[in-house]
């Protein structure tokens, strides 16, 4: 069994939902789809559930009149059958007037997660019906009866294993599933999602939940590139990456990628394959176990990046003080990216102010706190760059020029980061590229 995920771009036309029925009947071995929402859709839920949290009841009317609309338009020109459409549009229908009700209903964090939910459970049901239309025999598997997390809004991996072999078992007869990505129950059984991108991770999950031969990922790009195709003209794909290396890059930054989405393969050992949708025949990128050669392989950027450093002269000698430091940002559930030390001071990286005026205030009483905003985590990842010849040299002959806030080297030995303001950015990507890739 294979798990095939498509990303909202994927499936936002309906000429691109037919070429993913193309791609998903090609050959013999079953197979499990998760959809994304359509492209755009998401967004707009966002915006529909930030109107009813204001009470803003007729702009979010507005939007929900205007998002189905675009659905009516493509349930037209998706499906061409009377009867199936007609089914369709009941989809459409359904769904559309849970959004019109809610405008009469007291707004809760439970009631986002079930408009957030929309999206995905349409996607799937309008595809469905055009599988239909065709005669190509599948099943639609909710994942609202396998996916859940638990109370820290992890994956429940064994939970979720043991209810999806027993949904598959039922339908033995079946090849072909439709399922949701995103979505899922939380340890409340109340509709939830996996957040932002977690469609990629709904596709890892139940690939090794499913012990599935690939996990395969769809997208509108062919495969990973060695450096950001919006930011750099030339750039290249890259063949084959280990589990380390992907993970480190899509932490840091590959857009292409959710940075969750590699732990449950690299559980099971499943390999993740990156492939294009709109060039189904590129190669892409296969992320597996090995990572088939050493070297650098790809930079990738991390922005909206905060710098602390906490300067203090008791930190000289003193044990513990860095279990104090760390245990402020854990009080508040906030990661740190980068860490370097000397021996009066600690500066780090996180990636999220939602507690920053906290953490400021219970870091004052060590010493004095300085807080730059507006960083930029640029990572040069590779298989043991750390041990490659001259990549630090070359490295930083490549940028000169710019100003470097911190360096994190030898904590991977997959990974070189390096902080730098916001603003230089694309200038550093650009001389990397230049510098490392002679491109």
């Amino acid at each position: 069994m294979k798990v095939m995920k498509f990303g909202g771009t994927s499936v936002g036309k309906p000429e691109r939902m037919r070429q993913v029925a193309q791609l998903i009947t090609k050959d013999s071995e079953a197979t499990i789809v998760v959809l994304s929402a359509l492209s755009g859709t998401t967004n707009a839920l966002v915006a529909i559930s930030d109107n009813l949290a204001q009470a803003k009841r007729d702009e979010a009317k507005q939007n929900i009149d205007k998002l189905e609309s675009h659905y009516r338009s493509f349930v037209l020109e998706l499906v061409k059958t009377d009867p199936i459409r007609d089914k369709a549009n009941a989809v459409v229908t359904e769904h559309f007037e849970f959004l019109n009700i809610i405008l009469r209903i007291s707004f809760s964090e439970a009631l986002n997660k079930d408009i957030l939910a929309q999206g995905e459970l349409m996607s799937t049901k309008l595809f469905s019906c055009y599988l239909e239309e065709q005669g190509i025999d599948h099943l639609l598997l909710p994942a609202l009866e396998f996916m859940s997390i638990d109370q820290q809004e992890e994956p429940q991996l064994s939970l979720i294993r043991s209810r999806l072999k027993n949904l598959l078992a039922q339908h033995s007869d079946k090849k072909l599933f439709i399922t949701q990505g995103y979505i899922c129950r939380n340890a409340k059984g109340e509709v939830d999602n996996l957040k932002r991108g977690g469609s990629d991770y709904t596709a890892s999950l139940v690939a090794a939940a499913a012990h599935a031969s690939v996990c395969e990922i769809w997208t509108d790009i062919d495969g990973m590139h060695n450096n950001d195709p919006r930011v750099v003209q030339k750039t290249v794909a890259i063949e084959q990456l280990s589990f380390d290396e992907a993970a480190e890059l899509a932490y840091f930054g590959a857009k292409i990628l959710h940075p969750t989405c590699i732990w449950p393969a690299q559980q099971e050992n499943v390999p993740v394959k990156l492939l294009n949708t709109m060039q189904p025949d590129a190669t892409g990128t296969v992320i597996t176990k090995e990572a088939g050669s050493v070297g650098i392989k790809a930079v990738a950027a991390k922005d909206g990046i905060i710098a602390i450093k906490i300067k203090s002269s008791r930190m000289l000698l003193a044990y513990g003080f860095l279990r104090k430091v760390f245990e402020v940002f854990e009080k508040y559930r906030t990661s740190i990216d980068m860490i370097t030390t000397s021996e009066v001071a600690v500066s780090v990286t996180i990636d999220s102010d939602a507690a920053l005026p906290q953490i400021v205030k219970e870091l004052e009483p060590f010493g004095s706190v300085e807080v730059e905003k507006d960083q930029t985590i640029v990572s040069i990842v590779g298989n043991e760059i750390a041990k490659t010849d001259q990549v630090l040299q070359r490295l930083f002959e490549s940028i000169q020029s710019v100003p470097v806030t911190m360096v994190s080297y030898g904590g991977s030995p997959h990974n070189i980061s390096l902080l730098v303001p916001s603003v230089h950015k694309n200038h550093t990507l650009q001389l990397l590229n230049s510098g490392l890739f002679g491109l």
